[in-house]
């Protein structure tokens, strides 16, 4: 039993693995054997959605084929046609974000999303390439996206600072924003779970009733709310390409 709600987060290694001086550490932990499992899971899923070839698609590759559908609908509409083309990324950013997600409420699973590393690196990532992109399609002229033509000439070094802070900040509150819904739906959870066992401990087993139904409640919003962020996160990046690809200044 965990004595803190914070410990279902703690990293620590399964395997130790070092080098024969002790100066490197290539032990595994419990962060990247789930992430192993979470891309390994993306995998399978995503095999047995197109093993199969025929004229009636199964029901998982019907499944698939309506979420990646959905992406697609989803990134024309920020972006347009232009946008398409990533469309494949998007899909596999989303899909993995949804899988983790989901994977982290199995009981003793790791939510790896519940980690402002894992999650940062995908956004920054993805916040640098959009920059090499507009730098790719606008040249110089992308600079353009940070001083506004339309804003009086006294206030464009003010609103400049605030649009480059604004932009450089969008890593951090993409990844903020995720992080921090699955770290708090997780303590809550911890904390109703533990209330249960200890009314069940002391002999109360009808009190323990209410709080039973409290938790199921909210691990259904907890579903809720994986599927939500995943699509938070699609949306977020999307609207951020749009601003790469879309005519500076605009």
């Amino acid at each position: 039993m965990m004595k803190s709600p914070l410990e279902q987060f703690e990293v620590y290694p399964v395997i130790q693995l070092e080098s024969l001086d002790g100066r490197f550490d290539f032990s595994i932990t419990n962060f990247a054997l789930f992430l192993l499992l979470d891309f390994s899971f993306l995998l399978i899923i995503l095999i047995l959605a197109v093993y199969k070839r025929g004229l009636l698609p199964t029901r998982l590759r019907a499944l698939i084929e309506e979420v990646y559908l959905f992406v697609l609908d989803t990134v024309k509409q920020q972006t347009g046609n232009v946008g398409l083309k990533y469309t494949v990324f998007y899909f596999l950013v989303f899909f993995f974000i949804l899988v983790s997600n989901l994977l982290g409420l199995i009981p003793f699973c790791f939510t790896t999303t519940s980690h402002l590393i894992m999650v940062s690196f995908i956004a920054l990532t993805a916040n640098l390439a959009f920059v090499f992109i507009g730098f790719a399609r606008h040249g110089l002229s992308f600079l353009k996206l940070f001083f506004p033509s339309s804003a009086p000439k006294p206030l464009v070094p003010l609103i400049t600072v605030i649009e480059v802070v604004s932009y450089l900040i969008r890593s951090f509150s993409l990844s903020l924003r995720l992080f921090a819904n699955m770290m708090a739906g997780h303590i809550l959870l911890y904390i109703l779970a533990s209330f249960v066992l200890r009314l069940m401990g002391a002999g109360l087993v009808l009190a323990a009733f209410l709080p039973i139904a409290l938790m199921i409640g909210v691990f259904a919003l907890e579903l809720g709310i994986c599927c939500i962020q995943a699509y938070v996160f699609l949306v977020l990046l999307s609207i951020y390409l749009s601003d790469s690809i879309a005519s500076p200044g605009h």
